[in-house]
């Protein structure tokens, strides 16, 4: 069965309202979620994510103080995770569930391989610490 007219948007489902499902499709951004995720995990702190959901003006300030001192850099990347980062238009970038659940894994695997390194890097600092009275020539 062919559309008509061509490009016309697929027909709701049985028992949807049309005027929700339009509502719903021009309420949600074209951006990808998966590079929203990246660039604000990755490139957040240079506001890299804000200029490519559009916010240029936001995208400056995140630049020019770092990330907001971080704390804006981390609320950006809670936002996305959550699915309620908006473009400029408003419209909420939202991603499939399959990617939200891979973003979620990875952010928290990452964060987690942090911590565990932070605290192997001080015990052996305290250790070398320690040990530093006892073998001279470290």
């Amino acid at each position: 069965m062919t559309e008509y007219p061509p490009g016309a948007p697929p027909p709701p489902p049985p028992g949807q309202n049309p005027q929700v499902a339009r509502a719903a499709r021009e309420s949600t951004s074209n951006r990808s979620f998966i590079a929203t995720w990246l660039f604000s995990w990755l490139l957040g702190v240079l506001g890299v994510d804000r200029f490519y959901l559009g916010k240029v003006g936001t995208g400056i300030l995140k630049l020019l103080t770092a990330g907001g001192f971080g704390i804006w850099w981390l609320i950006d990347l809670v936002l996305t995770l959550t699915n309620t980062a908006k473009d400029a238009d408003g419209r909420r970038v939202v991603g499939t569930t399959q990617e939200q659940t891979i973003a979620w894994i990875v952010t928290g695997v990452i964060v987690l391989f942090s911590w565990v390194a932070g605290a192997v890097t001080q015990g052996f600092s305290f250790l070398t610490d320690q040990l530093q009275p006892l073998l001279p020539w470290l």
